[in-house]
């Protein structure tokens, strides 16, 4: 878009330097934060799929509009690609991900080996998560693991990197340089202990959170009073989740069906009285962001348009909230274009006496 400036120092994988002062990462996402920019993540519905184009493809419509992208870990306890796995395509081609790490299944042993493997490949943003319980899954029968919680994993993640330890008290060679996230529910009972709650996840070790999806905003306004009261703006960044309602039979659903998200009465009779509710879904979801913004405190938007991540460009640019800026879009970086030409010369150069020769040596 004619007017939008390139996000400043782009690069963001194995970059052959420490993190910037103050930073714990040398992530882009964090350095976004830290400057006071507004920053924009969304999630990445991971495919049923082993072919990386699946990633890929559905990646490149978040170019230039998103500063990081979450890597789902089987969210609802139903098994897709891994989230570690997802983080190793998307760094490979120059993403930023964010490597989510669910406590269902996996031991702390498993968990530390994954948090150094997910830094080793260039992933900077880890959030940490429980996860939801097998029964809501479609393989009730499996085995939850269940060794960490959140609060815990947070503290794990945050002792590797600060004290280059293991839970064991064993040294690690490098650390991870991790910039470590966490999830918050404001619309959740008991409403009082939602801010406490943050506050115990900031202590354990949380930079930045990522709020479930807000479609009550006086309620997330209040959220936010109470968090600035207690100072913990001050101590982490907070993402407010928001995104588009397809229809007023889904928003039901949602309200029904999956704990946790609070959807207004006002909501569904706005979406009931749309003559085409898929739009007004999206313009709802503009209309909160441009409200959410404003609130003191709050330093970006998590968009989770499950199903609907064509649109994120689009709620993005109409709301605005980038004044200008244009996060990392995904371009052919200069090795690229050289693998690529060794390879055309490989395929269809003719093979020289001196190459017949090293084959033959070789042999």
């Amino acid at each position: 878009m004619i007017g939008r400036q390139r996000d400043e120092n782009p690069a963001g994988i194995h970059l052959p330097l420490d993190p910037l002062p103050g930073h714990s990462s040398r992530g882009r996402l964090e350095r976004v934060l830290r400057r006071g920019e507004f920053a924009v993540t969304t999630e990445l519905n991971p495919p049923d799929s082993a072919d990386p184009e699946d990633v890929y493809n559905r990646a490149k419509i978040f170019d230039g509009w998103v500063d990081a992208i979450n890597a789902v870990d089987a969210s609802g306890a139903n098994c897709h690609m891994s989230s570690v796995g997802i983080c190793a395509l998307l760094t490979r081609m120059g993403y930023a991900p964010i490597m989510q790490i669910a406590c269902r299944d996996r031991n702390r042993i498993a968990i530390q080996g994954d948090v150094l493997g997910g830094a080793a490949m260039g992933v900077a943003n880890m959030l940490c998560l429980t996860g939801d319980g097998v029964q809501a899954g479609d393989q009730p029968g499996a085995k939850p693991v269940f060794d960490l919680d959140s609060m815990s994993l947070l503290e794990t993640c945050r002792i590797m990197r600060d004290n280059g330890k293991f839970l064991s008290g064993r040294k690690l060679t490098t650390p991870p340089q991790i910039f470590l996230g966490a999830a918050v529910n404001p619309f959740a009972p008991p409403f009082d202990f939602r801010p406490i709650h943050l506050g115990k996840k900031i202590a354990a070790g949380a930079q930045f959170v990522q709020t479930q999806y807000c479609f009550d905003v006086p309620m997330f306004r209040t959220f936010m009073q109470r968090a600035r009261d207690l100072g913990h703006t001050e101590k982490v960044f907070i993402l407010c989740g928001v995104g588009p309602l397809a229809s007023a039979k889904t928003a039901k659903w949602i309200r029904s069906n999956v704990p946790g998200i609070h959807i207004p009465d006002e909501i569904i009779k706005r979406l009931e009285g749309a003559q085409d509710q898929k739009k007004e879904g999206k313009q709802l979801c503009t209309d909160i962001i441009n409200e959410v913004k404003e609130i003191p405190g709050v330093s970006g938007i998590h968009v989770m348009a499950y199903r609907q991540e064509e649109y994120v460009a689009e709620i993005v640019d109409e709301s605005g909230v980038l004044k200008g800026r244009q996060p990392w879009k995904r371009e052919i970086r200069h090795d690229d274009q050289m693998v690529a030409d060794r390879l055309e010369s490989i395929l269809h150069d003719d093979i020289t006496e001196t190459q017949v020769d090293m084959v033959k040596i070789a042999h």
